[in-house]
């Protein structure tokens, strides 16, 4: 397992499961936002990995403007690193947020273009994002 311990962020590649782990420790800045979804996306690109598990439990939601980052500018970066590979993101958050956060990525997502090449669904239990995951 591959792991890179940055100051915000925990990131590991689980070659059993097929995933890329994207733990956010603390809340983060935009930069540290994007900055960490961009090491991922190096690990995903080496490892050749389209399933990741991002934990937002203890960072809480980013702010809309660096999600619609992830939905247009990250996610044209992440389908180009995986060529032949349907990017899927699980993002496990506390209960409180998940309403919130499946609403924001629906209005996100809303266009067909976004909805093929990249899949996001929001979990409050681990067990189910995995099971998602596994099943993609």
């Amino acid at each position: 397992m591959l792991v890179t311990n940055l100051e915000y962020l925990l990131l590991s590649h689980r070659p059993d499961l097929g995933q890329v782990f994207m733990r956010w420790t603390r809340p983060a800045t935009s930069e540290e936002h994007r900055a960490g979804y961009l090491a991922a996306l190096e690990l995903a690109r080496r490892e050749k990995v389209g399933r990741w598990l991002v934990d937002l439990r203890s960072r809480g939601l980013a702010d809309i403007v660096d999600l619609r980052w992830v939905v247009t500018s990250f996610r044209e970066q992440l389908t180009d690193a995986l060529p032949g590979i349907r990017p899927c993101l699980a993002y496990l958050v506390l209960p409180y947020h998940a309403e919130t956060l499946s609403q924001r990525l629906a209005q996100e997502m809303a266009t067909d273009s976004v909805y093929t090449s990249m899949a996001m669904r929001v979990f409050t239990e681990e067990q189910a994002a995995q099971e998602w995951l596994q099943s993609r």
